[in-house]
This record gives C-alpha cells, structure tokens and sequence, in this order.
C-alpha cells in the first residue's frame, strides 16, 4: 500500500469516537445498538449480553424466533460446477431441512456470482457476451441443484436488477460513513482468486514454459503487479471490534481449527481492502455510484448477496437476524474477515455463524483440468442417485481436513450402510414370511419388560442397552446437527441401525413356533420394537436422504404429519403409552430400499 491508503490521525480520532458510541452486533431477533460510554468494558459487557439473550430465547421461545436462514456461497461461474460446489449445496440442504423438521420457518440460498475479470475473460474466450455466458453456466448450477434434490428457496444471480440496488445501497451507506475514500493500490493481485495479496502471501515459482513467475502461497494461482487508483475501504479500523467478535463469540467460526486460524490472522494488522478497479481494466461488473469510470470489486458485489436474499435494504431484518453461511476453507478470510467488518461499517448485525469446510481430491490428487481427475457431479449422481451421492458427501465428508472421492469408495460405503445394513433391516422386518399379515404388530411388555430384572421377560441385556441407545438418538443426531458434523450423526445412527440388526440376528424370530402364543407375542415385540428402531432412523435421516427415507418410512405406513422432529417418541409401549402405529397395516411393498451397486465388480 501506498502512503494515500493510510488513515489520517484525524479520520482514526473521529471514527473511534463514533465506534465508542456506537457498536452494533447480532441478538436473534433484532439489531441492538449500545451505548458504551458509560460501561467500563464495552466488548465485554456487549457478549455478556448476547449471551443472556441466547439463553433467554432457549428458555421462553415464541414463533417469530423460530426463522432460520442458511447460505451456500454463490458459485463463481467460470467453469462447470464440480463435486465440491455439490457438497457445499448439499450440506447446507441437509442443515436447511433438519430446521424444517422442527418446525423452524427456514429459508436457504445459493446462487452464481457473475462478475469479475474472470468472467469477462472466460466469455471472451468462448466467444460469448458475457451475460449469455453467464446466463448458461448458472443454469448448470441450478441443474446440478435441482437434480440432486436441493430445496433452495432462492437461486440469486448477481445480474439481477434487485441485486444491483442492494450492492449500490450497501456502498452508499460505508461512503457516507467516511469508510470508503479514494487512494491508490500498489501490490499483488490474482486474477484468477479475484484477490488482492500482500506480499508475505506472494512466492516464486515456474510456469509450463520454464518461465519465473510470482504465485499466490494460498492457491498457486499466477498474480501480477498493480498500481492503480481505487477506492479503498477501511479495513485496518475494524481489527479490534472483529477480536472482540471473536473472542466473545468462540462458535462464530466453526469449526474451532478454522476459529483459530481467523485469530492467527487478526494477530497482524489489516490493510486497507481495494474495493474497486478502474473501468479500463474490468467493464464486466456493478459500475460505482457516482464514478463510472470505476467497477465495484466482485468480493464486496458477491458478499451482499446475503443481504439482497434477506431483502436488504428495506426488508432485512426478520433473516439476517439468523443468517448462518456454509464455505469452503479457501475463502475463509473473505467471509471471516472483510464480510464482518463490512457490515460492522454498515451497522448490521454480524453472521450467527460462518461454518467452513474442507475440499475434496479424486483419488488422492487436487481436482484439476490438466490430470483429467475433475469429478462430474451429474454423472456421479446418476450412476449412484441422487440420494447415495448426497449420502456418500454426508458420511464420508469431514470439515476439518480434506476428502477424497473414488467410484470405488462411494460403491463400498453404499453397498454396506444403505443396501446391505439400513435395507436388509427393512426387507428382513416388512417380508411376508416374517410379517405374514404385513401390519405393525403388537408389542407385549410382559415379552419386554421396562425393567430388566432376573429372569422376567425373554428381552437380554444387549436388548435394553440397544433400546437406551436409539432413545438417546435424537439428541445426539440434534448436537452433531447443530454443529454441522453430519458425518458424526450418520455414524451415530448406523452404530444403532446395526445394534438393531443383532438383536433381530439374536433372537432370530423366523425359528419361532407360530402356534405357540408366547413365541407369536415375543415374535410379534421383535418385529414392533424392530420396525420403531426403523422408524426412528427413517425420520432422523430426512434432511440427509429426502427419497429414501420418504421410500422406508411409507412402507411402515407413517403418515406425512407424523415424520417431524416432534415425532422421535420412541417405543411408546415399553413406557405404557399407546402407539398409534399398533395394528396398523404397512404401506405398499415398493422394492428394495436402495438396490446393490454391481457396475465395479466390487460386490462382496
């Protein structure tokens, strides 16, 4: 940075009186604005606070606090989307339903950012203008998502009219605030990240030709040398309000390895961010208010499409109130950093949470064009549906650290958890020679005692612990929910699927005598117990696998009122209630529940 991008002491004197007064954070339901001249600690107190609003909420809750919004990034649309745009789209998904299911109004966005150099550079290589480009890239995205059965309730395209007015408002309001001003930007910039970079972010390398050339450290991708006149945002002043957020907040960015990263950042000081480039250089974007000869940098224009789906600027407030974003780890700072303290400039309540994850390799190697490993997320999806590659995504997807797709892996794990272990279950317990009069038979609780004491009742000891454990399900499938470790919650519940499976292998009701009355009841507890164990799973794994779980909750004859979070009532006989599944008939017989992938001669 030049000496024109340094704050004058006068404008950091003027702007940390107006911090002092004002500071502006996220309570759930509204945006509360503090004065702090009168506290002695103000960010400390400002969390204290935000807590108690927190448990405030949990203890009396009301139906206008039950709004959740859940965004994706939106896709830049320089290329087709690939596995990881789909694992993004379906994470959220999953995150957007689970809400559904309790009862929450819940909204979730994506979306395809159109702007940029690349962009323009991308269309004039394909010999397109850069809207028709865009217009058919984006409808690629939205036909990976709707064929993968994600249920956004917004595809935002950053061409649109509404989003052009929010862009042009949100910059309106950090102009008038002095948080905007003209200077010059001298240093690194990367085409292909649409990022400015500061030197120590900046390495050597060698292209394809043998040629020395400077790299990005973050993603290897080539920069150049600018200078040039921008409009600068002040960054270098929000670094002490985004510790405070952070410090005050631990779960504001999740996981906590990706948390401790964004403070490892913060320890050095910001520099102002360039939040524009002259028009000789980018013509493909929102011109800026007042200036045309200047293009809004495309992170501030992508950003606010948060807001533009909220209804910013006049109609905002209900969802970013709850606004919660998914990311992938490259853009982290973007998200964790510039996002933040834009809208501390602009006076709006910060993120509820920034939940980041990892990437995924093909067999073991970074995805790429040149190695001709770029997995297809359209081809893979057909070849295993729609629901075992969203639930191949979910099992094996772990946000910490990065993943690895094979055709191999994603025939192994659906063949055993979805065919073999959740199916056979469901096949085993609906056959009409196990189920002869295919209803949801009668539990008998002299054959299942609540308690398990001496000799009483024909359960076994492993029966009682299987029963505590699909008991407790929910809430553990509700914490790893909550937290967006999916994977955490699938193994959870397959741990219980197969503890279902052996205790019906244990008792191994298809030897009973059917003209004893006692083998008939204890075979008829087995079934229930077996097809509530099943039910159970059928629910908890709807935001996962939407068709499959509709599919096997159908064939226990659940109704569709009866598949919410407020249904997890387990086993309702074993504590002397009624069960309004009891004696009635099961659904239709529709096939196996997920047939045995064969095509790689992988079948065991």
């Amino acid at each position: 940075m030049t000496s024109n991008s340094i704050l004058s002491l006068g404008f950091l004197r003027s702007f940390s009186a107006k911090m002092r007064l004002r500071f502006v954070l996220a309570t759930g339901r509204r945006e509360a604005v503090h004065t702090l001249q009168q506290m002695s600690s103000p960010t400390s107190y400002l969390w204290r606070h935000q807590k108690i609003v927190y448990r405030q909420k949990s203890i009396n809750p009301c139906k206008e606090e039950r709004n959740y919004y859940i965004t994706t990034p939106i896709f830049y649309v320089n290329a087709s989307p690939h596995i990881g745009h789909l694992y993004t789209a379906v994470l959220a998904d999953c995150q957007h339903r689970y809400k559904l299911l309790q009862g929450f109004s819940s909204k979730l966005a994506t979306g395809t950012d159109e702007h940029g150099l690349k962009i323009q550079q991308a269309a004039k290589e394909a010999g397109k203008d850069p809207l028709t480009f865009c217009t058919d890239v984006s409808g690629r995205f939205r036909h990976l998502f709707n064929s993968c059965n994600i249920s956004f309730t917004d595809f935002i395209r950053t061409t649109e009219p509404r989003h052009r007015q929010a862009v042009e408002h949100f910059w309106s309001v950090l102009l008038k605030k002095g948080l905007i001003y003209k200077g010059t930007y001298e240093g690194w910039y990367s085409t292909q990240d649409e990022s400015f970079l500061v030197p120590s972010q900046v390495g050597d390398a060698v292209d394809s030709t043998g040629k020395q050339i400077k790299v990005s450290l973050d993603s290897g991708h080539e920069v150049e040398y600018l200078k040039e006149e921008n409009y600068m945002f002040r960054l270098s002043a929000f670094r002490p309000q985004l510790l405070d957020w952070l410090k005050g907040n631990p779960r504001a960015v999740q996981s906590e390895n990706f948390h401790q990263i964004v403070l490892q950042w913060l320890r050095n000081d910001l520099p102002d961010l360039s939040v524009s480039r002259h028009r000789s250089r980018l013509q493909w974007g929102i011109p800026v208010p007042g200036d045309p000869e200047h293009t809004i940098y495309v992170w501030l224009d992508a950003l606010v499409n948060y807001l533009t789906v909220a209804g910013y600027p006049d109609k905002h407030e209900r969802w970013w109130s709850v606004v919660h974003h998914i990311v992938g780890k490259d853009i982290l700072k973007f998200h964790a950093i510039y996002w933040p303290a834009l809208l501390l400039g602009a006076g709006l309540p910060l993120p509820q949470a920034i939940h980041v994850h990892s990437h995924w390799k093909a067999g073991g190697k970074k995805m790429s064009k040149s190695l001709g490993n770029v997995v297809n997320p359209i081809e893979s999806s057909q070849m295993f549906t729609t629901d075992g590659m969203r639930y191949f995504l979910l099992r094996s997807g772990v946000p910490d650290w990065d993943c690895d797709y094979t055709d191999e892996k994603v025939t192994k794990l659906l063949n055993a958890e979805l065919a073999d272990t959740l199916g056979g279950l469901l096949n085993r317990c609906t056959a009409p020679a196990l189920n002869a009069n295919q209803v949801y038979p009668s539990f008998c609780p002299q054959s299942f005692p609540a308690e398990h004491v001496g000799m009483s009742g024909r359960a076994l000891a492993e029966d009682y612990h299987m029963v505590a454990s699909v008991r407790s399900l929910p809430a553990v499938v509700e914490k790893h929910y909550e937290s967006m470790q999916v994977y955490k919650a699938l193994e959870a519940i397959f741990a219980c699927v197969r503890q279902t499976n052996g205790f019906v292998q244990r008792h191994t009701p298809w030897k009973l005598d059917r003209t004893d009355s006692k083998d008939r009841r204890w075979k008829d507890t087995i079934i229930h117990v077996s097809l509530e164990c099943l039910r159970m799973y059928g629910i908890l794994l709807q935001p996962i696998v939407p068709a499959l779980s509709d599919k096997l909750l159908s064939r226990l004859g659940v109704t569709l009122d009866e598949r919410t979070w407020a249904s997890l009532d387990f086993l309702r006989r074993y504590q002397g209630l009624e069960c309004p599944y009891e004696g009635r008939a099961l659904g239709c017989d529709s096939g196996v529940l997920f047939t045995r992938l064969k095509g790689l001669n992988l079948d065991q």
